[in-house]
């Protein structure tokens, strides 16, 4: 049997989620309808997803048609949990974006199928809502052509549109209107087909038309549009048929060696920990002991296969399904499990945060336990990023914005029985290279108190390079322990530059090094007063990056986002200063009939005050549609957020303190 692995993506409260039980009841999965209103969703399970009525998590379900197993995977729709979308994205075979009939093409929207057409996701598109008031399915086809992408099609008509009478017709080949359209479309990308249409158009069968439809659109070079309605289930029966029709479902090789990708981590009601695998090839069973990322080797204990609307007990799981594997405890999103697969879930598709808050707990004796449970949060999550800081006794994570932030609260007094508050979100920046720098500390050259000689040079690299260590020294000049040791603290050193931000792009080249080897009393005790380890290469690696950042010099860099409003004509000339005093600077002013589109940037630290002001400056009607574009340059002061201080005119000071705090010299 084929298995299809479909994602039901879309802006928040567009239906994506009451269309996903729609489809389950239209194939027998469910013998009744779920609510979201009533929280009584099949993949919305998390207490807080039902009272708040919006998806959280990504929820896998699946069904059989035609001979096809589709594992459908409902994703959130709201801007605050795009991480959870970015993880499915490495594992899907098709998608269905769905559109509301009412609202049309919303921001979520365009960001979702500019990231499908990016990574030539094959994607349906459902107009869905035909049956509300307001809705206008020729409008919204019109807008996704105009916004989203001019490769679509039209499957069918839609009669008495905005009543709860709406009905949906899927086209046949009697409807020669819709076929010129598809021979148009599809001539396109089909010089075969284009040839025999000028030759003779009346030659060509509509079943032929099918089959390049199906073809092209596994390819991801159009996009057929289905119209319907989650709740009255007008036009979904069409839809399935397209699902299971048009989109590539596949028959993995079972024989192969495994090859597969963790793309989400769950905790059962142990508190063990379940990885939800996609398997691209191969076979897994219970007890067999497969690689896991960089981990090593994990014996898998127990598995469960999605299936018939749910997941059921197995032996094993075969290519082209989903899994939940128990056993493998060091599992991490993206990791790969087997031979890596070509695409896998930790790739970066969206931007990362750019905002960031403190996590205070409700009663200082409390700050491990909510480290502890923010760490399992980060789990299911890591772009939170949840850090740290010892001496300023704080715990900070990432967000997307202030609704992520309410869900954590809430996930943490409800899932862990931690109370925690919250400072006033900030955002994050970046700091960047100014020139090269370089630093050395050398064994017996007082201040340095440790028995390493270390030598780092650093250098600017493009933005998006990320950072990279290089030698410069021969690899036998000492024990590999000791590079280990200095790699991964730059790495980690280089989370927080010289005024507290990351710098994450940036050339590490070690200049020198040196040690003195392993030496012992007569007796044979090891004395290490007289030999090296690899605390002393950690301990000094910090203290001598952090003089080459210094005299190599950062600059602090902030995020800015692309902004698109549409408002009222009538508005411009208020809202124009209005934008200038929240620092955002418009490049492009286009007319657009009794509105207007302005396009221009504007720094992340000042989008939701334009969200909150926007209502009143336009009367209720301007739309905004943001997302992160670059870093640039702070101007003024650069804000700092530094955690522990490394200049170099305290740096025998700070030496001292390590001394004394780590025991050594």
């Amino acid at each position: 049997m084929k298995t299809l692995n479909l994602g039901i993506l879309a802006h928040v409260d567009a239906g994506k989620t009451s269309l996903t039980e729609r489809l389950l009841y239209a194939v027998g999965v469910t013998d009744q309808l779920g609510s979201v209103d009533a929280g009584s969703t099949r993949t919305d399970s998390l207490t807080l997803e039902r009272r708040r009525g919006i998806t959280i998590r990504s929820a896998v379900v699946s069904f059989v048609r035609d001979d096809v197993t589709v594992n459908l995977i409902d994703t959130p729709g709201h801007p605050d949990f795009i991480a959870e979308v970015e993880r499915v994205l490495g594992v899907l075979d098709g998608a269905v974006l769905v559109v509301s009939a009412v609202e049309g093409v919303q921001p979520q929207t365009r960001v979702l199928m500019r990231t499908l057409r990016r990574l030539r996701i094959p994607t349906l598109i459902f107009m869905n809502k035909v049956d509300r008031a307001g809705a206008d399915p020729e409008r919204a086809l019109h807008a996704v052509a105009e916004k989203l992408t001019p490769a679509v099609v039209a499957m069918g008509a839609v009669r008495a549109a905005g009543t709860r009478q709406a009905r949906c017709t899927a086209y046949g080949p009697a409807d020669t209107v819709h076929t010129e359209r598809l021979l148009d479309l599809l001539a396109r990308h089909d010089d075969a087909l284009l040839a025999d249409w000028v030759q003779d158009g009346s030659a060509l069968p509509y079943s032929r038309l099918c089959r390049v439809l199906a073809g092209q659109t596994g390819r991801a070079l159009v996009h057929p549009v289905f119209a319907g309605s989650a709740i009255t289930g007008a036009g979904v029966d069409t839809l399935i048929s397209g699902i299971t029709g048009l989109l590539p479902a596949t028959r993995g090789d079972t024989d192969a060696p495994v090859s597969g990708t963790v793309f989400a981590i769950e905790r059962g009601p142990a508190g063990e920990k379940i990885a939800l695998v996609r398997l691209f090839a191969g076979t897994v069973r219970v007890r067999d002991r497969i690689p896991v990322g960089a981990s090593g080797t994990a014996l898998v204990t127990a598995l469960r296969v999605v299936a018939n609307g749910t997941d059921e007990a197995a032996s094993s799981v075969a290519a082209g399904r989903i899994a939940r594997l128990w056993g493998l405890t060091d599992a991490r999103i993206g990791d790969p499990v087997g031979v890596p697969p070509e695409r896998g879930g930790a790739d970066r598709h969206f931007a990362p945060p750019t905002l960031e808050t403190v996590v205070v707990p409700a009663h200082p004796a409390g700050r491990a336990a909510t480290h502890a449970a923010l760490s399992q949060l980060a789990e299911q999550d890591p772009l939170i990023n949840v850090r740290q800081d010892d001496r300023q006794h704080e715990i900070t994570v990432s967000l997307y914005g202030e609704v992520q932030k309410e869900v954590i609260q809430a996930t943490l007094a409800e899932d862990f029985g931690v109370a925690v508050t919250f400072q006033e979100t900030s955002t994050v920046h970046v700091e960047r290279l100014c020139d090269v720098g370089t630093a050395v500390e050398v064994i017996a050259v007082a201040p340095n108190p440790f028995l390493a000689t270390i030598g780092l040079r650093v250098a600017p690299t493009p933005t998006g390079a990320g950072v990279s260590f290089r030698l410069g020294v021969e690899l036998g000049s000492m024990p590999q322990a000791f590079f280990t040791a200095v790699e991964e603290t730059v790495r980690r050193t280089l989370r927080q530059g010289p005024h507290g931000w990351e710098i994450p792009d940036c050339e590490v080249t070690m200049t020198h090094a040196g040690y003195w080897a392993r030496q012992s009393h007569s007796h044979g005790t090891f004395d290490k007063s007289m030999s090296s380890t690899a605390g002393d290469f950690r301990n000094l690696t910090p203290l001598v990056l952090m003089a080459a950042l210094t005299r190599a010099g950062t600059r602090v860099h902030e995020p800015v986002h692309r902004f698109r409003l549409e408002v009222p004509g009538d508005v411009l000339g208020t809202l124009l200063p209005a934008l200038t005093r929240l620092d955002a600077m418009p490049t492009h002013t286009t007319g657009q009939g009794a509105s207007y589109l302005v396009e221009g940037e504007i720094s992340a630290g000042q989008v939701h005050a334009l969200e909150r002001r926007l209502p009143g400056l336009t009367r209720g009607e301007g739309v905004v549609e943001t997302q992160f574009d670059h870093y640039r340059p702070v101007r003024g002061p650069a804000p700092t957020r530094v955690r522990w201080d490394l200049n170099p005119l305290d740096r025998r000071e700070y030496l001292l303190a390590v001394a004394r705090r780590t025991g050594s010299r």
